[in-house]
């Protein structure tokens, strides 16, 4: 499949999420970044693994990544 001329790379997207090299995409959890007095330390910890991007999403994610896979 040939790829137009001039397609660029979502630069917002591509900081975001990570392709990995079977083609899951990797997010970081929303909800780290203040107010973290408030939440517990399980759910601290929780928050900050990278997790893999529900699977409604992933066509959306890979579109705006055109060279990433």
């Amino acid at each position: 499949m040939r790829r137009p001329k001039g397609i660029k790379t979502k630069k917002s997207v591509s900081k975001r999420f990570k392709i990995t090299a079977s083609g899951k995409v990797m997010s970081r959890r929303a909800g780290k970044r203040h107010l973290l007095s408030g939440k517990s330390s399980k759910r601290r910890r929780n928050l900050g693994e990278v997790r893999e991007v529900h699977h409604t999403d992933v066509y959306k994610i890979k579109s705006c990544l055109p060279f990433s896979h």
